[in-house]
C-alpha cells in the first residue's frame, strides 16, 4: 500500500513538475524585450517581441470617420518611445501639434507626423480597447495582435518588458 501511494505521489508530482516546467520554458521570462498587453490585473493577454531600435505600431478607425489611424513606438534601450503617427485626415480630435514633430504627406494619402519623440510615462501606454468595428491591432516582430478581438471594451496596458541583464 505504501508503495502504491508513494508512487502516485511520483507521478503526481512529476506531472505537477512537467507542466510547470513547460510554462516556465514556453515564457520569455524577460529573457527577451517584448510588449506585453496587460489586464487592469497585471495578467498579460499577449505579447510581441520588442528588441531596442525596432517599431511596433497600434493601428485603429477612427471613431467617426472610419479612417486608418496609427501611433508606432520604438524600444529605445529599454523605453518605450512614441516616435510617429499616421492621420488619414484632420478629422475631429486629429491633428498636428505646434513643436511636436514634422508633419509630412505620406504615400497614398493621409500624414505622418514623424519625430515626436516621446517616451511614454513608466513604460505603459493605457488604453481602452474599442470594439471590433474599432479595430485596435498591434503589429510588429512579423506578428499582428488584434485587441479588439481579444479584449473589446477593456482597459488594458501596453507596456515594455526590457531584456533583463
Amino acid at each position: 500500500m505504501t508503495r502504491i501511494l508513494a508512487g502516485r505521489f511520483f507521478g503526481a508530482a512529476l506531472l505537477a513538475f512537467s507542466a510547470c516546467a513547460s510554462l516556465v520554458w514556453s515564457a520569455p521570462l524577460g529573457a527577451e524585450p517584448h510588449l506585453v498587453v496587460e489586464s487592469r490585473n497585471g495578467l498579460v493577454i499577449g505579447q510581441l517581441r520588442f528588441d531596442a531600435g525596432q517599431e511596433i505600431c497600434l493601428s485603429w478607425s477612427h471613431s467617426v470617420t472610419g479612417g486608418p489611424v496609427s501611433d508606432c513606438f520604438e524600444n529605445r534601450d529599454g523605453i518605450l518611445m512614441l516616435t510617429r503617427s499616421y492621420l488619414h485626415d484632420f478629422a475631429a480630435g486629429l491633428g498636428e501639434i505646434a513643436g511636436r514633430g514634422t508633419l509630412r504627406s505620406a504615400e497614398g494619402g493621409g500624414y505622418w507626423i514623424e519625430g515626436i519623440d516621446e517616451a511614454i510615462p513608466g513604460n505603459a501606454l493605457p488604453l481602452r480597447v474599442g470594439s471590433p468595428r474599432v479595430a485596435h491591432v498591434l503589429t510588429g516582430s512579423g506578428r499582428r495582435l488584434n485587441l479588439s478581438t481579444m479584449a473589446a471594451g477593456a482597459r488594458v496596458n501596453l507596456r515594455l518588458i526590457p531584456k533583463l541583464r
